[in-house]
């Protein structure tokens, strides 16, 4: 189990909730959120409700401002717990929408996608172990999404807003 809590001034002050599960809208509880602490687990926050917008995953440890979550404002609309599971880790990736074109498998991380596949733009993936993460950029930087076991037939389905993925990790329990 996880558990993160959301405080809504900074350096964890003010009003708080606790959390351990998904949450669709946190908006309904704080006002905002200026700080959060993850006491376990991992989890996905969002700056929209219904886990849309930007994401940025959070592990274990303190976040005194939305700066040390990469956010850019205090806008924390909704969470999702990131199961952990033990084992290996597998995706298939496309080169075109609904699985078509160019098959590329990845069991492990991917610091870039151009060196490793000879391309950057992930039109669609099928999931079978493992809680991953999408970055738009090289070196695990830029936005990032949550891509859990599942089908996605476009990328557009993971949240992303156009096919281009730069790296790519596994979500690993520390």
């Amino acid at each position: 189990m996880g558990k993160i809590i959301f405080y809504e001034d900074k350096n964890f002050s003010g009003r708080h909730f606790e959390c351990n599960y998904d949450c669709t809208d946190l908006m309904c509880l704080l006002k905002h959120c200026n700080s959060i602490r993850v006491e376990s687990g991992c989890f996905m926050i969002y700056d929209q409700s219904n886990y849309s917008g930007n994401q940025y995953c959070l592990r274990r440890g303190e976040y005194p401002d939305c700066h040390h979550w990469m956010g850019v404002r205090d806008c924390v609309c909704s969470c999702r717990l990131i199961p952990m599971e033990p084992g290996s880790f597998s995706m298939r990736l496309y080169q075109r929408t609904e699985f078509g074109g160019q098959v590329m498998d990845l069991a492990d991380d991917c610091p870039s996608v151009e060196e490793r596949f000879h391309r950057n733009d992930i039109f669609s993936c099928n999931v079978s172990k493992g809680n991953w993460l999408f970055y738009e950029h090289p070196d695990f930087r830029g936005r990032m999404y949550l891509i859990r076991p599942g089908e996605y037939k476009r990328f557009s389905e993971w949240g992303g807003r156009n096919a281009r993925v730069g790296s790519i990790r596994r979500i690993l329990e520390y």
